[in-house]
């Protein structure tokens, strides 16, 4: 099984890789479906393919390492991807955004960051921490981060040298219009970050087309893999200028990558190795499934369906109509003294079915995640489940 995996890998789902999902044990389905943000609802053959052990140090296992490389990269940077290159970073995805701003941002350098959301907050907070100078565009929680308001920065502050924003903001599920945002940035000569954490794999993005200098997203998102590390995929040559300017040793971004390179997928320090596995296996199902286009269909459909079933019963989505990504989708709790979310998620669950807290301040909200393994007609019978319960009648 190990040969037909690293032989199929290069074909994403050839007649080996095929044979080799195949040949993977079945696992019994999960308790309930996770309609989350990540970690999120993973194919039995995901979870399968972490059942057996790797060896950090194997050529094999190196290989698959190098393999997954040059698959984000290519996903990533359609029209010129030998100008951009993927590093792997053990950790959360806020691991990977650390190691970014932690070692992009040189000496002198200030950075830029557009937030509507917690985790554009969170950005803002890594920066601190490291006691690299930063300046903040807030644009409160329920709107999208707009060039204008940074082109006001710049003018304010012109030594600002990186811009950093997040791509699908999940605080809310609102997709914020970064090919606006990369544009402004490189006519002012700045290095862009873009946390891609919730999108990619799930939303179509050319590097090279929006003038993105890095990018970061995770393991356990829209590619439908489990947690355990992210990746940030990176302008060769900007990353190449980042020798020596890290703030950290185990989340040295330029380090990594050099030892990767170097070493043929090796990582610096223990990575997990079963996590990289299934990872694999996701992005032999993406693309089996036909790639991000026909994944953001079903997203994008799972969405849909969610909204307008929840609007007959009065529960209405937080944003406006034009805002919302297919990702993740937050409500207002309906207009009746009788609703508890707490009931309701409990209630869900015993049925099967795990949704997210709200996580805004200016209202009472919860969400629901249309990622991962989950098809329309799961969603139709989601749906009938919350019409189920009594709060509104």
């Amino acid at each position: 099984m190990n040969r037909a995996i690293h032989e199929g890998q290069e074909s994403f789902g050839g007649q080996q890789a095929k044979q080799a999902q195949e040949a993977l044990p079945t696992l019994p389905n999960n308790p309930y479906l996770l309609l989350t943000p990540g970690p999120l609802s993973t194919t039995p053959s995901v979870k399968a393919a972490m059942l057996r052990d790797w060896c950090t140090w194997d050529d094999d296992y190196n290989s698959l390492v190098q393999s997954i490389r040059r698959r984000l990269t290519r996903m990533a940077s359609r029209r010129d991807p030998e100008a951009y290159t993927c590093v792997l970073m053990q950790g959360s995805g806020t691991f990977s955004v650390e190691s970014v701003i932690g070692t992009v941002l040189p000496e002198g350098g200030k950075l830029a960051v557009l937030a509507n959301g917690a985790y554009g907050q969170r950005i803002a907070a890594i920066a601190r921490t490291l006691r690299i100078p930063v300046a903040v565009a807030d644009f409160g929680e329920i709107a999208p981060v707009s060039a204008e308001r940074l082109e006001a920065l710049l003018a304010e502050q012109p030594d600002i040298t990186h811009v950093a924003v997040v791509h699908c903001e999940t605080t809310t599920g609102i997709l914020n219009p970064i090919a606006d945002i990369t544009r402004t940035a490189k006519r002012h000569g700045l290095i862009t970050i873009v946390d891609a954490m919730s999108s990619f794999g799930g939303v179509d993005i050319d590097m090279a087309e929006l003038d993105i200098d890095f990018l970061i997203s995770s393991s356990n998102k829209c590619i439908q893999g489990v947690p355990g590390f992210g990746f940030i995929l990176a302008r060769r040559a900007a990353l190449e200028a980042c020798a020596g300017q890290a703030r950290s040793l185990s989340l040295d971004l330029y380090d990594q990558w050099s030892t990767m390179e170097k070493h043929n997928g090796k990582w610096r320090f223990t990575s997990p190795t079963h996590v990289v596995r299934a990872f694999d296996q996701a992005l032999i199902e993406l693309e089996q499934e036909g790639g991000v286009s026909a994944r953001n269909a079903r997203y994008a459909e799972n969405q849909r369906r969610l909204t307008a079933r929840l609007e007959r019963l009065g529960i209405r989505p937080l944003l406006a109509r034009e805002w919302p990504s297919p990702i993740i989708t937050a409500f207002y709790y309906p207009e009746t003294d009788k609703f508890s979310f707490q009931e309701l998620y409990h209630r869900l669950k015993q049925a099967g079915y795990v949704i997210y807290p709200g996580k805004i301040s200016a209202a009472d909200t919860f969400r629901i995640g249309n990622i991962g393994d989950v098809a329309p007609d799961q969603i139709d019978e989601l749906a009938s489940a919350i019409e189920s319960q009594q709060f509104w009648t």
